[in-house]
């Protein structure tokens, strides 16, 4: 924009701001607006500021800040307020949210709904139900904010919480007279938290009245959908689901409803056989997906290491391991083993005392996390003493790694070492 030689407006420095926060850093997004020309310090440009120390959780910073702005009149809007409460919620300080709220009530200061969400969540944070049920009722009494479909989903999910399913089924009910312009995303929620409260019923009832408003259906629904049939034990439910939405698709290149194959939501229904028994499905649906179109990703192959290892196939693990290390890389989203698939892989050559194996997982592994640990390094010395093979140069490659070894190991790396 400076470049066309378009003015900023003090709104565009406030969102430019932002964003060099995100991109670069609190210390250079502090620059920025030192460096602006003091008719642009505002309350957007202090609001925006003062934003980014609440998401940065930067409390001091903010504290002062927000006291600035109160001393310049920059904080007559409930967005300032709304900021440093959820930065106390996220500190675990909901105590300074009602002594906030009642600020905001001496200074005039209309809460919005997003106040009164974080309102209910400091109450429920503490299990205050009927503090929680008072917010509610004064957001009602007050009639300056009306509450939309997001206040009755924080409050449905406060009384799953509480395991007050009955007030939870009657708060969704709310939510959905809400939800006039049939938002996906709120219909998404309503699946979900039904899906929590056990209702099966009203999770397909949802279902299908979205289908009704919605009739182009996004990806992102059908995976919802079918995770929540999978953690209610509905698996022909998902099973049916998941084939309307593999229907969908269209092989040999022609257009399909849906770009792209989501491996996640294949995902979703591989493990659901994993999990009840049934490996073969689990396989076949692998390469259907596969065949389809489908990107195995990371989590395709963590899910069948989970099921090898579970199973002590370490073998098996092993490979799968190695695949998804791999498909990490390659598309460009790291994946590293849990430690104990680590450890059990490593313990799995040290009793094969395959020195090969272990050292090629340790350089696939180095490959995505720099910082493996001792108990890496010690399981290799143990495969190579057990393999009553030699490692020169092992002195100091653990010194370049940083890996301080136990006594019982040091023994052991005497003998490998001929140092």
């Amino acid at each position: 924009m400076s470049k066309r030689g378009m003015n900023l407006t003090v709104s565009d420095q406030a969102i430019h701001l932002d964003l060099v926060a995100k991109a670069s850093g609190i210390s250079l997004a502090e620059e920025y607006f030192v460096n602006l020309p003091e008719s642009s310090k505002n309350q957007l440009t202090y609001g925006a500021l003062l934003n980014c120390y609440c998401k940065e959780l930067v409390t001091e910073k903010a504290e002062a800040l927000m006291e600035k702005m109160k001393e310049l009149g920059f904080a007559s809007s409930p967005m300032a307020y709304n900021s440093l409460m959820t930065m106390y919620s996220k500190t675990d300080q909901q105590g300074k949210i009602p002594s906030i709220i009642q600020e905001m009530k001496a200074n005039d200061v209309t809460p919005d709904c997003f106040t009164y969400n974080i309102w209910m969540r400091s109450f429920a944070a503490v299990k205050d139900i009927p503090e929680v049920e008072r917010v509610i009722e004064e957001m009602k009494r007050d009639g300056r904010v009306e509450a939309d479909w997001t206040t009755y989903s924080n409050l449905a999910s406060i009384y799953i919480d509480a395991g007050m399913f009955q007030k939870a089924e009657d708060a969704l009910k709310e939510l959905e007279k809400m939800n006039t312009t049939h938002d996906v995303v709120a219909y998404q929620f309503l699946i979900t938290l039904y899906g929590r409260t056990g209702n099966l019923v009203e999770v397909h009832r949802v279902w299908r009245a979205l289908k009704v408003v919605r009739h182009k259906m996004v990806n992102l629904s059908y995976l919802n959908m079918i995770q929540v049939l999978v953690n209610l034990k509905d698996l022909s439910g998902a099973e049916a689901c998941f084939k309307e939405w593999d229907n969908k698709h269209t092989s040999h290149g022609a257009e399909a409803c849906f770009k792209d194959y989501d491996i996640r939501i294949a995902n979703v229904l591989i493990k659901a056989y994993i999990d009840e028994g049934m490996l073969d499905k689990a396989v076949d649906l692998k390469k259907h997906a596969k065949e389809r179109g489908g990107r195995l990703n990371a989590k395709t192959w963590e899910i069948f290491m989970n099921h090898h290892l579970k199973n002590g196939d370490i073998k098996m693990a092993h490979w799968c391991a190695d695949r998804a290390i791999k498909k990490g890389r390659s598309q460009a989203r790291i994946w590293v083993p849990p430690s104990e698939a680590i450890s059990a892989i490593m313990a799995y050559f040290e009793k094969r005392k395959d020195v090969s194996a272990a050292e090629g997982f340790i350089e696939l592994l180095q490959k995505v996390q720099k910082d493996l640990g001792p108990e890496v390094f010690e399981s290799l010395i143990r495969t190579y003493a057990n393999a009553r093979m030699k490692s020169p140069g092992i002195r100091r490659r653990l010194k370049m790694e940083n890996v301080v070894v136990s006594a019982d190991t040091e023994k052991l790396l005497e003998s490998i070492s001929n140092e």
